[in-house]
């Protein structure tokens, strides 16, 4: 297959690959309900080289380069020069597709590039399940058969603890270093990105459908838990992070900072509007078809699916609140006995490069965490170049909140009491 080139494409051509990166979207949209559904389960779970200059360009950034010790050089013996291959383990729909479906254009292209051929597979289907599957080997100091896993953050922080993933090596990612979105530099849970780095981010922002109600917008929180015209017809989400989140910025409180207290108040909060019957549910983004019939008149979506849902019905629309929005990511990390760790890191790399941003993030509607992306994704889509939901501008970005990494402990605590409330 051609190497991917949007700069060498006809009008025609490119009129053609965004039809098809378009494509169906009530298709994709069903076909992609089993991903964003990875984060209702958390109430179950308790829980090339670099040169000198290049180097100095990184501290510019903020990210010093990782140095790795003997130890962390020996967990895991690469083959990457001799077995010119790489495992990706992904969830569905979260890739670039050909329009006949047998081809992934992106990847395809990489392996032109460097010979390294890839094995993709459409294994996670949710963050718990997924760690079971991998825990055993791991834990075991044995190889899962992965050489690049995507997993939420909250679960890539459990595994960077457990330390079963291995450090980058910042040589191997010159792309990444530089071209990284600020909005994700620094997590509390891999400071400097020395273990990982997005794959896309997701956002949590108020939608509403405006037939449902009467044309008037809904743009707050306290809008949802409080408003008697929303009575009955308001939907909140299953993850905990995302619905607490919201609404300790509803409170005034930073849920990079939350307390005990803090979040004890905002559970309280929610389940004054539970008790009041103010709250139809609580979903994973199963409040796609309601929101879209007006069942739900308004509710905490994930940004990808609302791109999604407008290019079908007009009459979705969403807000981002004054108080800010909740972020997380899925990220990628090389489990620790990996054989082919230098490929993988090519490939994240590779994925951090702006044509190839583009094109990812023109198919998955998420957030690209690639800064700079901008330009080229106007080349295959001009709207989802302007969509601050796809592409954060600065005040978009600078209003975004990630909630804490939580120990072990607090975690299971803090799951306990919101599956209590969702339960209820």
């Amino acid at each position: 297959m051609e190497e991917f080139d949007p700069d060498r494409m006809s009008a025609a051509q490119r009129s053609s690959m965004l039809r098809a990166l378009r494509g169906d979207w009530t298709g994709r949209r069903n076909a992609a309900r089993a991903r964003p559904e990875r984060r209702t389960v958390l109430r179950a779970a308790g829980g090339g080289v670099l040169a000198a200059g290049g180097l100095a360009a990184l501290s510019a950034c903020g990210i010093p380069p990782a140095a790795r010790t003997d130890d962390e050089a020996a967990a895991s013996e690469d083959h990457s020069v001799k077995e010119k291959q790489v495992t990706f383990s992904n969830w569905t729909e979260y890739i670039d597709v050909s329009e006949d479906e047998r081809h992934r254009p992106s990847l395809d292209a990489f392996t032109k590039r460097t010979g390294i051929k890839v094995k993709y597979t459409e294994d996670i289907n949710d963050n718990v399940e997924f760690f079971g599957k991998i825990k055993p080997q791991l834990a075991a100091g044995q190889d899962t058969g992965r050489d690049l896993i995507c997993v939420t953050d909250w679960l890539a922080a459990r595994l960077i603890r457990l330390g079963w993933v291995q450090k980058l090596d910042p040589a191997n990612l010159p792309h990444a270093f530089t071209n990284l979105s600020p909005q994700f530099r620094n997590p509390d849970w891999d400071p400097g990105h020395a273990h990982s780095y997005p794959w896309a981010g997701i956002s949590t922002v108020i939608a509403y459908n405006l037939k449902a109600t009467g044309g008037k917008e809904v743009t707050s929180l306290s809008q949802l838990l409080e408003n008697p015209e929303l009575k009955g017809r308001v939907g909140l989400l299953s993850e905990m992070r995302d619905t607490v989140g919201m609404t300790l910025l509803d409170m005034g409180k930073d849920p990079a900072t939350v307390t005990g207290d803090d979040f004890d108040a905002a559970v309280a909060r929610i389940q004054k509007s539970v008790d009041r019957k103010q709250v139809r549910r609580f979903t994973g983004n199963d409040y796609i078809a309601d929101l879209s019939k007006g069942d739900l008149a308004a509710c905490l979506a994930w940004a990808g699916d609302v791109v999604q849902l407008q290019a079908d019905n007009p009459d979705i629309r969403f807000h981002i609140p004054d108080s800010g929005y909740m972020t997380s990511t899925d990220s990628l990390l090389v489990p620790n006995k990996a054989r082919h760790k230098e490929n993988a890191e090519r490939l994240i790399d590779y994925y951090y490069e702006l044509p190839v941003a583009a094109r990812l993030a023109a198919w998955i509607n998420y957030v690209c965490p690639v800064d700079g992306v901008r330009p080229e994704l106007a080349k295959l889509d001009k709207d989802a170049a302007e969509d601050p939901l796809i592409v954060p501008d600065k005040a978009t970005a600078a209003r975004s909140h990630a909630f804490r990494s939580l120990g072990a402990k607090e975690e299971a605590a803090y799951e306990k009491k919101f599956a209590a409330l969702t339960d209820g």
